[in-house]
């Protein structure tokens, strides 16, 4: 069993990036509907972002609504939409009590009006809180991300306020949704998948893996802390070798 003293808190990641997947796998073990699950899994993400929070991760980025989402049955999008307000609605309050800011990555302008409306002002009724950042990939593809990046940087770049000569990685990040954020140091996948899906492909570059059987509805602190045990065990080397490392 993992538990907190298993876990350096100087060194822990400072982002942490979660694919939510196995929501509808957990509804049909349990003979639920689809929605059920969802329910179940938007549980989940309260203890999460409580738990992270406890031990000071400063971010947290879900992946909650992808641009391939939109293609579901539309029964279980207005049902995804309807937890989003509800998630909302609930933890507002919690958000300022406990100084997180809510911020989103991808194309917003998608979502249902009311939705939109409302997660525009908890955006900005926490904009101020600086104790940790709970980022929500929303309507968010990771390819459609890169293209929007470089339709900006070709636009400034016609407008004459960007250079091509000036272009390198720092450009890029600037232009990118997560502009200002760190790169994820952990990215965590449940429910069994090997894939990223779309998601964070260019800042994901040197983050380090891990993937568990657990379906997201079942995730829980333990298992955060088992991710995040696995996490410190491994070695960050950015391409160097363990000597170079070992001499910084």
């Amino acid at each position: 069993m993992t538990d907190m003293t298993k876990i350096d808190l100087s060194h822990l990641p400072r982002h942490i990036a979660v694919i939510m997947d196995g929501n509808g796998r957990w509804a049909k073990q349990h003979a639920m509907g689809r929605i059920r699950g969802h329910k179940k899994g938007a549980k989940a993400v309260k203890t999460i972002v409580t738990a992270c929070r406890e031990m000071g991760i400063a971010c947290l980025t879900l992946f909650a609504f992808s641009t391939e989402n939109w293609g579901r049955p539309t029964a279980e999008v207005d049902a995804l939409m309807l937890l989003l307000d509800d998630y909302l609605d609930r933890e507002a309050e919690t958000m300022m009590k406990q100084n997180i800011r809510l911020t989103t990555i991808g194309n917003i302008e998608r979502l249902y009006a009311p939705v939109r409306e409302k997660l525009i002002s908890v955006k900005k009724m926490t904009n101020k809180n600086d104790r940790m950042i709970l980022n929500l990939a929303l309507s968010y593809g990771s390819r459609d991300e890169i293209v929007s990046a470089v339709k900006k940087m070709i636009a400034d770049a016609q407008a004459g306020t960007l250079s091509v000569e000036e272009i390198d990685q720092k450009t890029v990040d600037h232009y990118l949704f997560t502009s200002g954020m760190p790169d994820p140091d952990l990215l965590i996948r449940t429910s069994g998948e090997y894939r990223i899906s779309n998601f964070l492909l260019w800042q994901l570059a040197y983050t380090e893996l891990y993937f568990t059987d657990v379906l997201w509805p079942d995730f829980n602190k333990e298992e955060l802390l088992k991710a995040i045990a696995a996490y410190q065990k491994r070695e960050r080397r950015f391409g160097l070798t363990s000597e170079q490392i070992s001499e910084k």
